[in-house]
């Protein structure tokens, strides 16, 4: 039974970078994060480790929040797992984030994917890359190319991919937030301790 949930945000952040791979992949949206929540609190990827500086990378928990993402334009995607598939995509990530030191950005296999000359560096990924290492654990996920010529459409492709957001980020983590809070305002927990707080007013007026 697939109870679980894997979050793919697919972005273009509209940097030099994005524009290049842009111009030479003739697609959009080229940068793929994975996520375990709906509200993408926890994203991890290969990118940039400084905001500002595109030729620092490596594994990163992205802040979704910051200038680089809020104005990108980006498409959301869901992928149904069973309990321990999702266990093991996690399991896998956390393994990478323990060790992140030790990871670097993987640029030169970017080259290898534009001259489809096959590139693998240890310890090194590009988006796609990594987002397809975590997922070749995972029997019903079928990869019919090499992991480092794995681009983000190909992601997007996986027949068990299911689309449910596209546009600006920043909308939709607001619309995320003001879910949120209908969960919250809705919980009978949180409804009756509104009522226990307006039973203390009413006695305290009185």
């Amino acid at each position: 039974m697939r109870e679980k949930t894997i979050y793919f945000l697919f972005t273009d952040t509209g940097t030099l970078l994005s524009k290049f791979i842009n111009y030479f992949t003739k697609q959009t949206l080229n940068h793929v994060s994975i996520g375990f929540d709906s509200t993408l609190n926890e994203v991890y990827s290969f990118g940039r480790k400084r905001p500002r500086n595109p030729f620092i990378g490596g594994f990163v928990r992205e802040d979704i929040r910051n200038a680089l993402f809020k104005d990108a334009n980006c498409a959301v995607y869901v992928y149904p797992m069973t309990k321990g598939e999702w266990e093991t995509v996690v399991n896998n990530v956390k393994k990478i984030e323990a060790e992140q030191e030790y990871y670097k950005y993987n640029f030169m296999g970017l080259l290898g994917i534009l001259f489809q000359i096959k590139i693998n560096r240890k310890r090194a990924f590009f988006c796609s890359q990594f987002a397809a290492k975590m997922l070749s654990d995972i029997p019903s996920v079928q990869l019919n190319k090499s992991l480092c010529f794995i681009t983000p459409a190909d992601i997007r492709a996986l027949p068990e991919m299911q689309l449910v957001y596209q546009g600006k980020l920043g909308y939709y983590q607001a619309s995320q937030e003001v879910a949120n809070e209908q969960v919250i305002l809705h919980h009978p927990a949180f409804r009756k301790r509104m009522l226990f707080v307006e039973k203390i007013k009413q006695l305290v007026i009185r």
